[in-house]
């Protein structure tokens, strides 16, 4: 599935770089969303599954939220390079020998799956309600501004939304082969953490969208230059994984969230006073510095809390549960969110509009942070102790193959690495 992820990612990307036409694009980016879609749960799973529950998974953990950050730094920069070089069809071409090196050095280097005694079934009813409940809730948020609460389009749109939802929950409960196993919500880790991943892309998610309308609409800044101004937070949020890692590996996964979730509540309300049209990007530094950190943090840790407790067998699954409260998080937030940016800016123009924006933006920022305080909130429900009973299910074949991770970093001079 993890190559299976990359190939789709690649084949998307240079479909996208060919596109003559807008719905093409459209159609290209709908297929990476799948191979991105794959991919995060996939990678988690193999984390999780070569590397044991403990110090060593905490460590691996960093590592990856650590280069997911590296990656947005540079990704960034390399992406108002490319545009303002080459044009936008250079930000899709330059991810097919990306993907495809990373797809084809993973048949050599990660271990194979070993052979399943037992057949699966896809959940499609499953899939197919829960998929279309999501879309059409986003749906009913992002149009309600536009169309009207009222709108039977809108009031259409949420009440299939929550009829799909009540069926999503039947069809699990009945299906001998679920997409979401309700049991696994036994384990109070996994549960905390997928609500926690939902908080933080509905908080911490939406503040780079919001950060790049300021610097570009309000400040005018130039794809290039708002890729250097990414510098700043994407640097301390992977400090921050760093740190996560090594909080969650001596004081516990509670108190590392707990931690995370503070510093970003406080880091983004000081964040705030920079959103101003006549505020400088040096008013920014302080609040991107801190609630980067926090970011940071709340990332490696829950991950972590999403993971503990479950057996190998079915990280695939838990990882997935977890992502997809992210990605529901991030949309809805956004969602949500650009509905408050935009309150004050309807029949202005100019300096008047770049005015409205900024300040519907600094009272966004500020609500993220108030946000985080209902991660805190949800912690709380964290056990106090770090250690986890891994929820017992059906009996199946061990599927921890050969750690061939373990030599890597156990190996001499490769400490970390």
């Amino acid at each position: 599935m993890f190559t299976l992820a990359l190939t789709l990612y690649a084949a998307s990307s240079l479909a996208g770089g060919l596109a003559t036409s807008a719905g093409v694009i459209i159609a290209a980016r709908a297929v990476q969303g799948i191979g991105g879609a794959l991919l995060l749960p996939t990678t988690l799973s193999v984390i999780n599954t070569l590397f044991e529950e403990g110090p060593r998974r905490n460590r691996a953990l960093a590592v990856w939220g650590g280069a997911g950050a590296s990656g947005l730094t540079l990704g960034a920069l390399l992406g108002g390079v490319l545009t303002e070089r080459f044009g936008w069809p250079a930000v899709f071409y330059v991810n097919v020998p990306l993907a495809g090196a990373v797809a084809l050095a993973a048949l050599y280097v990660i271990p194979r799956d070993p052979a399943r005694g037992e057949r699966r079934r896809f959940d499609l009813p499953g899939a197919l309600s829960v998929t279309a409940a999501s879309t059409l809730l986003v749906f009913g948020l992002v149009e309600g501004p536009e169309l009207g609460w009222g709108d039977p389009l809108v009031v259409g749109a949420i009440a299939a939304a929550t009829v799909l939802l009540g069926a999503f929950a039947v069809i699990e409960a009945r299906s001998a082969d679920p997409l979401m196993p309700f049991r696994l919500f036994r384990n109070r880790h996994l549960t905390v953490g997928m609500t926690v991943t939902f908080v933080y892309m509905a908080t911490f998610g939406v503040l780079p969208y919001f950060l790049t309308v300021l610097l570009q609409s309000v400040h005018g800044y130039s794809a290039l230059r708002t890729g250097l101004a990414f510098l700043v937070p994407s640097l301390a949020i992977a400090a921050g994984t760093q740190l996560g890692e090594r909080l969650a590996t001596r004081l516990g996964t509670r108190a590392t969230l707990l931690t995370g979730f503070a510093t970003g509540a406080v880091g983004t309300a000081v964040l705030a006073l920079g959103f101003d049209d006549g505020a400088g990007y040096a008013l920014l530094v302080p609040g991107l510095v801190v609630s980067g950190v926090g970011q940071g943090v709340v990332w490696t840790a829950m991950w972590i809390a999403a993971a503990t407790g479950t057996p190998a067998h079915e990280q695939g699954v838990a990882n997935g549960i977890a992502s997809t409260a992210l990605n529901i998080g991030n949309a809805i937030g956004l969602a949500a969110l650009t509905v408050v940016a935009d309150l004050g800016t309807d029949g202005k123009a100019g300096a008047a509009l770049r005015a409205a924006t900024a300040d519907g933006e600094a009272l966004v920022v500020l609500l993220t942070a108030a946000g985080m305080g209902i991660g805190l909130l949800v912690t709380l429900a964290l056990p106090r102790s770090g250690a986890a009973r891994t929820v017992r299910t059906e009996p199946t074949e061990p599927t921890e193959p050969a750690d061939p991770a373990a030599d890597l970093v156990n190996a001499p001079g490769r400490s970390g690495s």
